[in-house]
C-alpha cells in the first residue's frame, strides 16, 4: 500500500514545488517591472526639473522688430549674476541683433566692483560707437548707486522713477580690526612676510599709518576715475555741485534736476515711446544648470563666506 502511493505523493510534491517556483519567478518579474517603472518615473521627473531650470529663451535671431532688454540686478561682482562677463555677453547679443531697434539696460544695483563696472562701461561705449544707429538707454528702478551708476553713465540717456535712488559717486574700502579682542583673549599674532608691506591692512595687526595713507591714495585714484567717467558720460547735462561726488545719493526727481538722469520712464514706456518698438525681448545671460542647482542647494555658502572675508579690504563702488 505504501509502496504504491509513494510515486503519487512524489508527483504531487513536485507539482507543488513547481507551482511555488513559478509563483516566485512571477513575483520577481512583477517586482522588476515595477522597479523599472518607478526608476523611469524618477528619471522623467529629473528631466522635467532640469528642463525647468534651463532658460529656453535664448538670443537667437528674431524676425520681428523689438526692444532688447538686459538686466543689471544686484551687486556687480566677478562671480555674481551681474558680472562683467554676463553683462557684456548680453549687450553684445542685443547690439548684434539686427531686428533690435534699441537696447534697454534695466538697473537695480547698489554697486560693487569698480573693475567689473568699468569693463561694462567701456564695452557699452565701444558698442555704441560700433552701432551708432542703435541707442542704449538705462532705466533705473529702485536703486542705481555707485557701480550701478558707473555703468549707467555710459548710456545715451538715463530714465528714472520719481522715487528711485541715484548717485553715491564714491569709493570705499572697509574691514575689521581684531587687535583689541585678541589682547583680551590672550592671542598672539604671528605674521611672517617677505616684503615690508606684504601685511597691508592685515585685520589682525595694529593699523599702520603708512598703509592707511597708501590706501587713501588708491581710493582717491579710483574715485577720480569714477568722476571722469560720469563727467564724460553726462557731459553738459551735468549741473555739478560741491557735494555731487561726495558719495551722497538723490531721489529720481533730484537726479534729473542735477543732470544725473534725463527723464522719467520705465522699460515699457521707453520701448513704446522712445525706441518705438513696443515688443520687449530679454537678452540677459542666465546662470547655467549647474550654477542654479548649486545655488538652490546652498553648495556655495561656505565658499561665499571665505571669498567675502578675503575681499573685505578691496575697494568697492558702494
Amino acid at each position: 500500500m505504501d509502496t504504491q502511493q509513494a510515486p503519487e505523493n512524489t508527483h504531487w510534491e513536485r507539482q507543488t514545488l513547481e507551482k511555488l517556483a513559478f509563483a516566485a519567478l512571477e513575483e520577481q518579474k512583477t517586482r522588476r517591472r515595477w522597479g523599472i517603472f518607478f526608476k523611469s518615473l524618477g528619471f522623467v521627473y529629473l528631466l522635467v526639473v532640469l528642463a525647468a531650470l534651463v532658460d529656453w529663451g535664448g538670443t537667437a535671431a528674431h524676425e520681428e522688430k523689438h526692444t532688447a532688454l538686459v538686466h543689471l540686478n544686484g551687486v556687480i561682482e566677478a562671480r555674481g549674476e551681474a558680472s562683467a562677463e554676463k553683462l557684456i555677453a548680453a549687450l553684445q547679443s542685443a547690439f548684434d541683433e539686427k531686428n533690435a531697434q534699441g537696447v534697454v539696460l534695466r538697473i537695480n544695483s547698489p554697486g560693487g566692483s569698480p573693475v567689473q563696472a568699468g569693463m561694462v562701461n567701456d564695452e557699452i561705449k565701444r558698442l555704441r560707437a560700433k552701432h551708432p544707429d542703435k541707442p542704449l538707454y538705462a532705466v533705473v528702478e529702485d536703486l542705481c548707486a555707485s557701480g550701478g551708476y558707473y555703468v549707467a553713465a555710459a548710456a545715451d540717456k538715463i530714465y528714472v522713477n520719481k522715487a528711485s535712488i541715484v548717485g553715491s559717486i564714491g569709493v570705499l574700502m572697509d574691514g575689521f580690526g581684531f587687535t583689541g579682542s585678541m589682547d583680551k583673549l590672550g592671542v598672539e599674532r604671528r605674521l611672517l612676510t617677505a616684503g615690508e608691506n606684504k601685511g597691508f591692512l592685515d585685520p589682525f595687526s595694529p593699523q599702520d599709518a603708512r598703509h592707511k595713507a597708501h590706501a587713501q591714495v588708491l581710493l582717491d585714484d579710483i574715485h577720480k576715475q569714477f568722476i571722469d567717467v560720469v563727467k564724460t558720460g553726462r557731459g553738459k547735462r551735468l549741473k555739478e555741485t560741491p557735494d555731487m561726488f561726495s558719495g551722497l545719493m538723490w531721489t529720481g526727481v533730484q537726479s534729473i534736476e542735477l543732470g544725473l538722469a534725463d527723464d522719467y520712464g520705465s522699460v515699457e514706456s521707453v520701448a513704446r515711446d522712445v525706441i518705438k518698438a513696443e515688443k520687449v525681448l530679454e537678452y540677459t545671460v542666465k546662470d547655467n544648470i549647474a550654477e542654479r542647482v548649486a545655488k538652490r542647494l546652498g553648495a556655495g555658502a561656505a565658499a561665499g563666506f571665505w571669498n567675502g572675508f578675503a575681499e573685505t579690504s578691496s575697494a568697492r563702488l558702494r
